[in-house]
C-alpha cells in the first residue's frame, strides 16, 4: 500500500477533487492477480461443456483497487471511508455485478468504542474467516469455492466493528442486501424483503486464534420474503514455528436459493509451512456433508507460493473435487461442474500488491 496525502491524491487522480485537511490521509491500494488455469468437466451451459484452459483473474486474491481515508477529529475520534472496486484483470471488466465500488463502499466514525459504518459492506463470515481458512478465503480453490457466502457482502448496511486487545467483535444489519436482485430490499410496507443481518466474535492470543460467526438473509421478492438462509460457523488456527494449522465447521439451512429447505454441514482442515522466507506450501481439504440429498463433495487443494518481494509473488494451485450424486462443486464454485462429475483444476499465476 502507498500512503499519499490528500493533495497528492488530487494531483494523481486528476479530475478527482479531494480537500486538504490537517491530520487527514488517503491511501491508494490494490491487488492485481492473474494466471493460466485448467479445469476438467466444466459446465458451460448452452456454450458447451468439457475441459477449459485460459487466462483467469484472481487465483489467490481477487483483483481490486481502492481508496481508504482517515481524518483525525480529535479526542480519539476519526472520520473514515473506504471505496473498493473489484475487477477482472483478464478482461478489464468490473466485478460484483458491474458495480463501480462493488467490493466495499462505506463511510463512518471510528473511536475508542470501535467503528460504526454505513454503506455496502462485508458480512461477518467474510470479516472473520480469512483467518481460519488455509487458503484465506481466496476467490478460487478455497472455502469460497464451496460456499460463496464466506465472500458475502450486503448493500444498504449499518455495521459495528470493535477491537479490544485480542478480542474482535462485529455485527451488521442490511435493509436490502442486493439491489440488483428481485426488489432489492427497502420496500415500503415490506421491511423483511432482502434483509440481512449477522455478527461474530474472534479472539487471538499468541499462536492461537478462534472465532465464530452467524449470517442470515431473507428472500428478495415479496413471495420469498419469509424464506431464510442461515449459516453459523466456528474456526480456529494455531501456529507452531514455521507451521500453522487450521480447522473449521459451518452449519447451513437455506430456503432461499432453491425455494426448498437445503441443509448441509461443511468441515475443513489444513495447514501451511514456510520452508524458507520466500517459499510457503499449503494443503487443505473441504468436505460438504449434504443432509437433505446425496450431494456430498470433497475438495482437496495444494498451493506453492514463492515471494519475490513483499509485493510480488508467484504461485501454483492444484485441486481435485470428488462429487457424489448430482453434486456440481468445482474448484472455482458450487455450480462449476457437470452433475456428479469429478473435477481436476490447476492454475499458475502471479500476484502484485500496491
Amino acid at each position: 500500500m502507498r500512503k499519499i496525502k490528500s493533495a497528492a491524491v488530487g494531483i494523481a487522480l486528476g479530475s478527482l477533487s479531494l480537500g486538504v485537511f490537517a491530520q487527514t490521509s488517503v491511501t491508494l491500494y490494490g491487488v492485481a492477480d492473474a494466471g493460466v488455469s485448467y479445469q476438467s468437466h466444466v459446465n458451460g451451459g448452452s456454450s458447451g461443456s468439457g475441459s477449459q484452459v485460459g487466462v483467469t483473474s484472481g487465483g489467490l486474491s481477487s483483483s481490486r483497487w481502492g481508496l481508504r481515508g482517515v481524518e483525525d477529529l480529535g479526542n480519539n475520534l476519526k472520520g473514515i471511508f473506504v471505496l473498493e472496486s473489484g475487477f477482472d484483470i483478464d478482461t478489464g471488466k468490473s466485478a460484483q455485478g458491474g458495480r463501480l465500488f462493488g467490493r466495499q463502499a462505506y463511510v463512518g466514525l471510528q473511536g475508542d468504542f470501535g467503528a460504526v459504518t454505513l454503506g455496502r459492506q462485508q458480512n461477518a463470515l467474510y470479516d472473520l474467516f480469512g483467518a481460519y481458512d488455509p487458503m484465506a478465503v481466496g476467490p478460487v480453490f478455497s472455502l469460497n469455492s464451496v460456499d460463496n457466502q464466506f465472500n458475502g457482502r450486503a448493500d444498504n448496511a449499518i455495521k459495528y466493528t470493535g477491537k479490544f486487545g485480542g478480542l474482535t467483535a462485529t455485527g451488521f444489519y442490511s435493509f436490502g442486501r442486493d439491489v440488483t436482485s428481485g426488489l432489492g430490499g427497502e420496500v415500503p410496507g415490506h421491511f423483511k424483503v432482502g434483509t440481512n443481518f449477522g455478527g461474530g466474535l474472534a479472539y487471538a492470543n499468541g499462536p492461537f486464534s478462534v472465532g465464530a460467526a452467524y449470517d442470515q438473509y431473507q428472500g428478495s421478492t415479496l413471495a420469498s420474503a419469509d424464506l431464510t438462509a442461515k449459516r453459523a460457523a466456528v474456526g480456529a488456527s494455531y501456529a507452531i514455528g514455521a507451521a500453522k494449522a487450521f480447522a473449521g465447521y459451518r452449519w447451513m439451512r437455506d430456503e432461499v436459493t432453491t425455494g426448498t429447505a437445503r441443509h448441509d454441514n461443511l468441515y475443513w482442515l489444513g495447514a501451511n509451512y514456510k520452508f524458507t522466507p520466500a517459499l510457503t506450501l499449503t494443503g487443505a481439504a473441504y468436505y460438504t456433508d449434504a443432509r437433505t440429498d446425496s450431494k456430498d463433495s470433497w475438495m482437496y487443494v495444494l498451493n506453492a507460493d514463492y515471494a519475490f518481494s513483499k509485493r510480488t509473488d508467484a504461485y501454483l494451485l492444484l485441486g481435485y473435487v470428488k462429487n457424489k450424486g448430482n453434486a456440481t462443486f468445482g474448484v472455482t464454485g458450487t455450480a462449476n461442474t457437470l452433475p456428479g462429475q469429478n473435477q481436476t483444476g490447476a492454475m499458475m499465476g502471479v500476484r502484485h500488491r500496491f
